[in-house]
């Protein structure tokens, strides 16, 4: 069930598990809430939409954790003055223009919408939500819709397999603080990163096997892409590089894969610090360079195709493979809101949602 179905019940006047009194207003209760939520998208494609997004993201002490002075001056007076322009241009290449939205918009809304389709058929009770940490529909909206639809326990889900302070903790971070201003709380519980988790594995090794299986070459090497993050984050004590490395170890365990056939790198690297190596792009380039003909890229990072996987990956690395001497490149497709994908995603919520269902 997703909130639009769940109107009717809230606004009835007869919540369930609940009976106020005549000084109390009617209030829905005793339903549970699934809020999946992913990084987000500008509205648009234009300067000013990407602008405003670019901020509310960059401006995130998880994101960004410059000296906040420094940092102020850098985004404001140089960053938000040219990126949006360049950013904006690259999401033209991927936008959905049937709905006017980006892709990651249209694959989150439609995972939450068979979520809620399997998790309700299961249990009644069940509403499932979706939310972007930055841009819309925001999280604490979304909390409060579920609240308002009768949702007295919550599952925050951020579809982030491996964690990060940088996208998992800023999630929670927000959902939490929501909480704060909320007279009558919800229970709330959070979906824990799944790196290492046999379902999830087993659907990734699904997934690029049916992929590999569908091109017209077979690849030489599969180069398996994660977003970068600094160097000095590693170093701070984020898990984020290890768990990557592990869902490489465990996805090449599972298909049979030597390492020098299965490789990690890191891609959407920003600024002029460290990040954690190897590079995605300057990889692809020196696999050209020393004669590897044919390549495919997975990345078992993102949750869905967004503007890292379908521009910066699919249009670019493959031009920055062909530029240098090869020929076949493949960018192999998210789990996204495939069959492959939302089995995995129900058996995970499904887990989490023990005691409560």
């Amino acid at each position: 069930m997703n909130i639009a179905q769940s109107q009717t019940i809230a606004s009835t006047g007869k919540p369930t598990g609940f009976a106020p009194t005549d000084r109390h207003a009617s209030i829905a209760v005793g339903r549970i809430g699934v809020l999946v939520v992913n990084l987000g998208s500008p509205a648009g494609t234009d300067y000013w939409s990407v602008r405003r997004y670019l901020k509310e993201f960059l401006s995130d002490r998880r994101v960004i954790e410059i000296w906040r002075p420094l940092w102020w001056a850098i985004l404001n007076l140089i960053v938000l003055t040219i990126r949006p322009s360049k950013s904006g241009h690259a999401y033209s290449l991927v936008w959905n223009r049937e709905r006017n939205e980006g892709p990651l918009v249209t694959t989150t809304r439609s995972q939450a919408e068979k979520l809620g389709a399997s998790l309700g058929a299961e249990d009644g009770r069940i509403i499932v939500d979706w939310a972007m940490r930055y841009g819309a529909p925001s999280i604490v909206s979304r909390i409060e819709a579920l609240k308002a639809a009768g949702c007295d326990r919550i599952l925050i889900a951020p579809l982030y397999p491996q964690y990060s302070a940088a996208t998992t903790a800023t999630v929670n971070d927000v959902a939490f603080a929501a909480l704060q201003k909320m007279r009558w709380q919800p229970a709330l519980r959070t979906l824990p990163p799944y790196y290492d988790d046999p379902a999830y594995i087993d659907a990734l090794a699904a997934s690029l096997s049916a992929s590999l299986a569908g091109l017209d070459f077979e690849p030489e090497i599969v180069l398996a892409s994660y977003h970068g993050l600094p160097q000095a984050y590693l170093e701070k004590g984020d898990p984020y590089y290890c768990h990557c490395h592990k869902t490489t170890r465990l996805l090449r365990d599972k298909l049979g894969w030597s390492e020098d056939r299965l490789r990690t790198v890191f891609q959407s690297r920003f600024g002029r610090a460290e990040w954690l190596q190897p590079y995605a792009d300057l990889t692809i380039a020196e696999l050209a360079k020393n004669g590897v003909k044919r390549i495919a890229v997975v990345m078992p990072g993102f949750s869905a195709d967004c503007l890292e996987t379908l521009e910066e990956i699919a249009i670019r690395g493959a031009a920055t493979f062909e530029q240098n001497g090869g020929e076949q490149f493949a960018a192999i497709p998210c789990l996204n809101d495939g069959s492959e994908g939302m089995e995995f995603l129900r058996i995970l919520i499904r887990r989490e949602l023990s005691g409560w269902i």
